[in-house]
């Protein structure tokens, strides 16, 4: 592969975030530490699909998608016409930029053109404990997962008190789906203590080293 090449270079309120290319792919890096890229959209499409399995394909379903990233889990959700509702929360400003109007645009155009789908320029852990609106999915994409949190205040999303928030956010039998770079029986337990039924977890093989996962618990009715 060759040298990554920075594209854009954002300061904001939560640190350093930067768009790069290298070949014909996109990267985030924040604060240094990469997020995420577009060479294998495998997860992020897994992350919607289990959370519509979970739901039995029920038509009209809202779904709210924690983190925009480089958009896949967006274009998934809009691609699949069960889905009735689509907001995405996403806090950083330019990574909403990139999609509306940069490089980004390309994954994500179709989706954000769609009338069902809403962007909402906020943090998800403020949203998450405040919103009156509920979902039938809540997909979480944010950081690299429970274990390894970029951003410290994101941990607070995985904690006893953030999964509470979370479920207050789903409707009853509603599916909470998140994401994680590796597989976590501690995150496990923790949807358990916090009253989810149905735990499981979902694995996505990768080339090297641990699975991506996504972890899945049901609100109950």
């Amino acid at each position: 592969m060759s040298s990554p090449v920075t594209l854009d270079r954002r300061e904001g309120p939560y640190g350093e975030v930067v768009l790069r290319r290298r070949d014909e792919h996109f990267e985030i890096i924040a604060n240094g530490t990469f997020l995420m890229d577009t060479s294998d959209g495998r997860s992020e499409r897994l992350l919607v699909d289990a959370a519509m399995s979970a739901l039995d394909g029920r038509a009209g379903a809202g779904v709210l998608i924690g983190g925009l990233g480089v958009g896949f889990s967006l274009a998934h959700a809009a691609a699949d016409p069960r889905w009735g509702r689509i907001a995405v929360v996403e806090r950083e400003q330019a990574i909403i930029e990139w999609h509306r109007e940069g490089p980004l645009s390309a994954i994500s155009g179709a989706a954000l053109a769609d009338p069902r789908n809403v962007i909402l320029h906020t943090d998800l852990v403020e949203y998450v404990h405040s919103s009156p609106d509920t979902y039938d999915a809540l997909c979480l994409d944010i950081d690299n997962g429970p274990d390894w949190t970029v951003t410290e205040d994101n941990q607070n999303l995985y904690s006893a008190k953030g999964l509470a928030a979370c479920a207050r956010c789903l409707n009853p039998g509603g599916i909470l789906a998140v994401w994680s770079a590796q597989p976590s029986a501690d995150f496990e337990e923790s949807l358990r203590n916090a009253g989810f039924s149905g735990v499981r977890t979902e694995e996505i093989p990768v080339a090297r080293g641990v699975p991506d996962v996504v972890h899945l618990g049901i609100r109950p009715a």
